[in-house]
């Protein structure tokens, strides 16, 4: 249904047909469309307005889109800009990469336009019916600091911290992950919770992406896979942050009574 201020989706395609057909498709079903050919003319429209959800092939000229999207999740502006990745490629391997760097979907072509309708819209409606920290970058949510079992994750700057102030990098989908199991520290969440928190996906996904994520964000944290003891496995359930969180200020003292 069209509205006053239709969802504008940033198309960045190689393929000028495939341009042409999606914004005339997508403006058809009352959305704003606006397409583009390579990384660069992605950053300059970008910079120029807003966007609600950028649609982004994975093989580009010069960088390509997994490239592309790993800097956009770099950037506090394009941090949570939902992004649809589009590919020719249809193969696990480039599926868990593409969530990896912080894709909320993907879409393997050729496909039919009205799935990759329904996929933006699922994705628009998850992402906003995250908690507010987790919503697109317009929101600018309040910043935090927490402390967890020697480690510190400072939510403005998009760190995570060792006990000697050494940044430990983590990717897009690794830094959502690691800030819903503190936001939802000593509760058990599955697959399904994790998928719908992180990267706004339903039960379709590739759910397996959040095993591999789990044992990435254990190799940051140092945490012991065999005897992890902050990020738990409860079989048949799902994952739990066990470790004790304290939101703190920037001096390392603690906010109201600390605990999460």
């Amino acid at each position: 249904m069209t509205t006053a201020h239709p969802d504008h989706i940033l198309i960045v395609d190689d393929d000028r047909e495939i341009r042409s057909l999606l914004c005339d498709y997508l403006e058809r079903q009352g959305l704003r469309a606006t397409a583009v050919a390579d990384g660069r003319q992605m950053q300059a429209a970008l910079d120029k307005g807003r966007f609600d959800l950028l649609i982004l092939d994975l093989m580009l000229p010069g960088d390509d889109g997994l490239t592309l999207c790993r800097n956009l999740r770099a950037l506090p502006a394009t941090a949570q800009l939902p992004i649809l990745m589009l590919t020719a490629r249809g193969d696990e391997v480039d599926r868990i990469l593409g969530l990896e760097m912080g894709a909320d979907d993907y879409l393997p072509k050729p496909f039919v336009p009205r799935e990759l309708l329904a996929r933006i819209r699922a994705v628009l409606r998850r992402t906003r019916a995250l908690p507010p920290n987790l919503r697109g970058a317009t929101a600018a949510p309040r910043a935090h600091r927490f402390a967890f079992a020697g480690w510190r994750l400072d939510t403005a700057a998009r760190q995570l911290l060792d006990e000697d102030e050494v940044v430990v990098v983590l990717s897009g989908a690794e830094y959502r992950l690691l800030l819903v199991l503190i936001e939802h520290a000593q509760r058990v969440l599955n697959r399904d919770q994790l998928l719908e928190l992180t990267q706004g996906r339903e039960a379709e996904v590739f759910d397996r992406s959040i095993d591999l994520l789990i044992s990435r964000l254990r190799q940051r944290l140092r945490d012991d896979a065999r005897e992890p003891r902050i990020i738990k496995t409860v079989r048949g359930e799902g994952y739990v942050l066990a470790a004790e969180v304290r939101e703190i200020d920037a001096a390392g003292a603690p906010v109201g009574d600390g605990v999460r």
